[in-house]
């Protein structure tokens, strides 16, 4: 007489429930704290008290609540970069090189256009800080569209070639003549961002990020090159097949992508900075890449994860400050998330079925 066993095996579906994609951010977010609160106690704190000061504590006081803003502005404009990317099956890791790329031609002409009224100069930077990221990024795009090269590797690679770039100018005739430290000039005030709240660092860059995510929302949902590009996106065999020009709309893809992220610099450095600085961006070209993981390749997403980690950035500094947890536990907190959101964005493929 046999007997039955029961077995369970993983099984591939293609297609999801609806349902799943939206709560995948919310699971995330639950066993990434799960996950950290061993490091808590490692560092001989609550976790239910580190928590509060992660999430509820900045957003008790308006300083604190218009700083996530602004921590948040580049995040969003980043992970809008990508996004846009993304969404055609091009897979940019570049957007940190991008955003200095715009950096430099922001304190470039912010210094060259001191004498020329703001309504010309704040314009003229953004367009040129749009113009100096699709630059950068034309050289992986081309290689990707016309050889098949692959763009990971080579958009990865030029964010090191940005970086000495950055370093030559800040160490040679950008470097400041009278304090001598590794910076540019500082920029005309024509050039800088004017503040949404006085005596606070919220300014123009957070009204262009929001005006970024409308644009992606609009083009990815409600035109015909969006339809294209998340058909690339999903196949491009397929895309090929229903007449769609792969190539051509990869390229547009990758070269829009670094604009948005040469705007992110132009941010950073007209709204926050005044000048060109080595630090001046914390990773946020990489950061993108969780944000648009995180926002499912969708505008309304990237916003919601970006103010989600512009309030993770706060809550770090505040509970370094008030119960002396390393700062860097926001940076683990937000990398722990990217794999544990890749995990369940994996895991939403298959069912557990019983043979």
């Amino acid at each position: 007489m046999e007997t039955s066993r029961l077995r369970l095996r993983f099984v591939k579906t293609d297609n999801p429930p609806v349902w799943v994609r939206p709560l995948i951010p919310v699971l995330a977010l639950v066993v990434t704290f799960i996950l950290t609160s061993a490091l808590i106690f490692w560092a001989n704190a609550n976790p239910f008290e580190t928590y509060y000061h992660f999430l509820i504590a900045p957003l008790t006081t308006k300083v604190s609540a218009l700083e996530i803003l602004v921590k948040a502005t580049p995040l969003m404009l980043t992970g809008a970069a990508v996004t846009f990317a993304f969404a055609a099956g091009y897979y940019n890791i570049g957007a940190e090189g991008q955003l200095f790329a715009g950096a430099i031609a922001a304190a470039g002409l912010g210094v060259a256009m001191k004498e020329v009224p703001a309504f010309i100069t704040i314009p003229t930077i953004v367009i040129a800080g749009f113009a100096a990221g699709m630059l950068w990024a034309t050289i992986p795009a081309l290689l990707k569209v016309k050889l098949q090269v692959d763009e990971v590797v080579t958009t990865l690679l030029l964010n090191s070639v940005m970086g000495f770039i950055v370093s030559a100018l800040l160490n040679g005739p950008w470097r400041d003549p009278n304090s001598g430290w590794p910076q540019s000039p500082e920029i005309g005030a024509s050039a800088i961002f004017f503040k949404l709240i006085p005596r606070s660092r919220l300014n123009l860059g957070f009204v262009i990020g929001i005006l970024v995510i409308l644009v992606l929302w609009f083009v990815l949902t409600r035109t015909s090159f969006g339809l294209k590009m998340r058909a690339v996106g999903l196949g491009k065999p397929a895309a090929r097949f229903a007449g769609i020009h792969v190539g051509r709309t990869t390229l547009i893809a990758a070269l829009v992508s670094g604009g948005i992220a040469g705007i992110a610099g132009v941010a950073e450095v007209a709204g926050i900075q005044y000048h060109l600085i080595g630090d001046l961006s914390a990773g946020y070209g990489y950061t993108g890449i969780i944000i648009a993981t995180l926002g499912s390749l969708n505008a309304v997403g990237v916003f919601i994860a970006s103010l989600f980690f512009g309030l993770v950035d706060a809550g770090a500094q505040t509970v370094s400050r008030v119960l002396g947890v390393p700062v860097y536990l926001g940076e683990i907190t937000q990398a722990t998330m990217l794999l544990v959101a890749l995990g369940f964005f994996l895991l939403q493929r298959y069912r557990l079925r019983r043979m």
